[in-house]
């Protein structure tokens, strides 16, 4: 090896050991310089991302595409809405009506969905949930992330700290994507949950800091997120659940399902020290131009779920945002039909078409929108 490359893997290292180490110091680009123009055009690029593409193929065997929302797959069986106002100048803030996602992974297959709920459609209001597919890396350092943000509780304007907390959660795991997968081979639970925890600790630093920018309240502009990753080796059996906040993760049994909600601890932690915040989220927060903020009480009892499950022969797994874990716990006819619609007709997966139409379901008294995402084992 190179003397370049001996280099080049020994900060690597050192950056995760800093990731894993809830002390250490977070790692980035230099700060911006701190003017109004350099404030606004950070502030711009977080909330709306990179210029809208014309829609292109959709995912292909190998894997899923590289953005962090598909194209729009028009399905027959959605009803009529009205779509939310458009600003011209903002094409990173169209947000589609329904994301499809269809993908081969290791030993499995995934099919992914967020729809707008009944009432957004009804009253012109963007869908909220934002939805990730991203592979990373190749052969057997192959990873797989698939994140569910649902931004409800942020109110209308929720869709902007959705695809802000997906693009952070990707970006980071992305970086770190090659140990991940070696831990996910090894089944290193007790390395992966701690790093894990951090970046989603991360996450919602950079969403508090946003909305101190923006002149919100933290609860304004905050979201409930959910995560899987896949490997791509198909020898390694071990998949892992994390996020923070609401929604939910289940298994298939028989004609149901069994909740598989991961264990909980708290998130945000008020760290030792006089001004009680988060140094990671400070940092990466400075990294992006915006002043560190102060993680409030209702941030520190979020709580993180983490759990690291092995994949069964022939066995389903959901994960979902609030809006399909809430009727799917309440409801049993809605949790009878998807799981006789996700059921194809050699036992297996069923096609992109009939895993939509499982979510289009009227569910009295669950309106919202709808975001999950299923894999099934080989």
């Amino acid at each position: 090896m190179s003397g370049q490359g001996a280099q080049d893997a020994d900060e690597h290292r050192d950056w995760w050991a800093q990731l894993y180490d809830p002390h250490a110091a977070d790692t980035g680009r230099a700060r911006a310089r701190d003017t109004l123009d350099e404030r606004y055009r950070s502030v711009s690029r977080t909330l709306t991302g990179p210029p809208a593409t014309a829609p292109g193929p959709g995912p292909t065997a190998a894997g899923a595409p590289p953005g962090p929302e598909a194209a729009t797959a028009p399905v027959p069986a959605l009803p009529p809405g009205v779509l939310p106002p458009a600003a011209p100048d903002a094409p990173g803030e169209w947000v589609p009506d329904t994301v499809v996602e269809s993908a081969r992974f290791g030993s499995g297959v995934l099919h992914a969905v967020s729809v707008r709920g009944a009432a957004g459609r009804q009253a012109g209001r963007p869908r909220t949930d934002a939805l990730l597919a991203a592979r990373f890396g190749a052969e057997e350092d192959g990873l797989l992330l698939v994140a569910v943000a649902a931004g409800g509780r942020s109110g209308p304007d929720g869709h902007r700290a959705a695809r802000a907390a997906c693009h952070a959660v990707g970006e980071a795991v992305g970086r770190s994507s090659a140990r991940l997968a070696r831990d996910l081979r090894e089944d290193r639970t007790s390395a992966l949950q701690p790093g894990l925890h951090r970046l989603t600790d991360r996450a919602f630093g950079r969403l508090r800091a946003q909305a101190a920018a923006l002149g919100l309240e933290p609860e304004r502009h905050t979201v409930d997120l959910r995560c899987l990753l896949l490997p791509a080796d198909p020898h390694c059996r071990t998949r892992v659940f994390f996020g923070a906040g609401a929604g939910g993760a289940f298994r298939r049994s028989g004609d149901g399902w069994q909740d598989i909600e991961p264990v909980s601890t708290p998130v945000s932690p008020l760290p030792d020290g006089p001004a009680g915040r988060d140094p990671a989220a400070g940092a990466a927060a400075a990294r992006d131009g915006f002043a560190p903020a102060e993680p409030t009480a209702e941030a520190a009892a979020a709580p993180f779920h983490f759990r690291s499950r092995a994949a069964e022969p022939g066995g389903v797994l959901l994960l979902c945002g609030p809006g399909v874990a809430e009727p799917l716990r309440a409801e049993p006819a809605f949790a009878e039909r998807l799981a006789a619609r996700w059921t194809g007709a050699d036992g297996g997966p069923p096609g992109p078409a009939a895993y939509l139409d499982g979510l289009l379901c009227a569910v009295e008294g669950h309106s919202g929108d709808r975001t999950a995402v299923t894999v099934w084992e080989s």
